[in-house]
């Protein structure tokens, strides 16, 4: 496995993670040994996601950079957006769902690396967006003060909540039968089936990050050294660790045979591995540490496993705009439209070594262009002969 995290100095760290067998203490040791650091951005890195092959990386250079896991390669980059990522969210390893501060989310195939889709989706910025477990359902939510349901199946607006605030963080439950909207300190528990606020949970300073370590228990962290556990359903504090000497910036979870990790990153420059309870009554107990000796802004984990075969449900469709956007009928706003699908039919995309230097032809959009040229032309060349037999008659 491999710990990848995002910092202000526009700098990507790997470390890889092996977990061995100790005899002399009697369990298993885990030693983060640095694997590579990457300087692909030229801005502070806001956000990461990872599949089973690649690791991509937001930033407020607007770019999406693309890292080949396997090969330990740069893959190349994405430039689609007007503003800075805030949100990069893979569904499966076919389709990546990327937010921005220019209001709009991408849907990419994770193969070809195409957008697909292209939906004007807040009249402010996206703050941040999550995905339903089905793939068929995505949850957005934006400085316009709204919280918005995406069916991404059609690539439309579904449904529009007015909130009374701008909301920063919007999360699934791993069963999609709950989700939490972050206002500043507030989490407001929604059920799915009844679509209203089943109930609050307050933190004590800002919220940075949650994350459902199971269907009811959600770990919150926020400008504060210490991580909670809450009971979703009774809205009690479970337990409380302190997991850094500074603000923890963001978290990540995962499971293997044996153990149930959650992976914190801090603004202290660590980042830090910690094996959860049976019972999240009790806090967990830290496997590992690493110092990156930098300001952590983003946190992911890869997992070399074998590629899951079951591809997501997030269908090869052209771009559409939500309804809502349609039914506006602004100029201006459809001429951004026009625009937006006309540089997504050109995606921006380099595939480099280390070196940064081009080592393989971009396959994508171009080759259906000149398929497109060809069509155009042979239609051109049948009209013309049409025309001549009609004079000649």
């Amino acid at each position: 496995m491999e710990l990848v995290a995002g910092c202000y100095e526009q700098v990507l760290f790997g470390f890889a993670v092996h977990p061995e067998s100790n005899a002399s203490v009697g369990h298993e040791t885990w030693t983060p040994v640095a694997d590579f650091t990457h300087h692909a951005h030229t801005a502070s890195l806001s956000a990461v996601a990872v599949n089973s092959r690649f690791v991509v990386t937001g930033s407020k250079d607007e770019t999406i950079h693309i890292y080949d896991m396997k090969k330990k390669i740069d893959h190349g980059s994405l430039v689609h957006h007007n503003g800075t990522i805030t949100c990069l969210k893979f569904h499966g390893n076919r389709h990546l769902i990327s937010g921005a501060e220019d209001g709009v989310i991408c849907v990419w195939d994770a193969k070809k690396w195409e957008c697909l889709k292209s939906i004007k989706a807040h009249r402010g910025h996206v703050t941040f967006l999550s995905i339903h477990p089905s793939g068929k359902l995505a949850l957005s939510v934006g400085t316009d003060k709204t919280l918005r349901t995406w069916n991404l199946v059609e690539g439309r607006s579904a449904f529009i909540k007015n909130i009374k605030q701008n909301a920063h963080i919007v999360e699934w439950s791993p069963r999609g039968e709950k989700y939490v909207v972050v206002i500043l300190n507030n989490i407001d528990v929604y059920r799915l089936d009844t679509a209203s606020v089943s109930g609050i949970i307050t933190s004590e300073k800002r919220v940075s990050s949650v994350m459902f370590v199971s269907e009811s228990v959600l770990a919150v962290a926020g400008d504060e050294e210490v991580v909670r556990f809450f009971d979703t359903d009774s809205l009690t504090c479970l337990c409380e660790f302190k997991a850094h000497e500074n603000r923890v910036k963001d978290m990540f979870s995962f499971e293997i045979p044996g153990h149930h990790v959650i992976v914190t990153a801090s603004s202290d420059g660590f980042i830090k591995m910690w094996k959860l309870k049976q019972d999240k009554k009790v806090p967990p107990s830290l496997l590992c540490e690493v110092n990156t000796k930098a300001r952590l802004t983003c946190l992911g984990v890869w997992l070399d496993r074998v590629t899951d075969t079951k591809e997501s449900q997030l269908p090869a469709a052209e771009p559409s705009v939500s309804e809502e956007e349609q039914s506006k009928g602004n100029k201006k706003e459809s001429g951004d439209t026009v625009q937006e699908e006309e540089r997504q039919s050109k995606p921006n995309m380099k595939k480099r070594g280390l070196t940064g230097v081009s080592n393989k032809p971009t396959k994508g959009s171009s080759q259906v262009l000149t398929k497109k040229r060809k069509m155009v032309e042979k239609l051109g060349k049948k009209k013309r002969k049409k025309e001549k037999i009609r004079m000649m008659q």
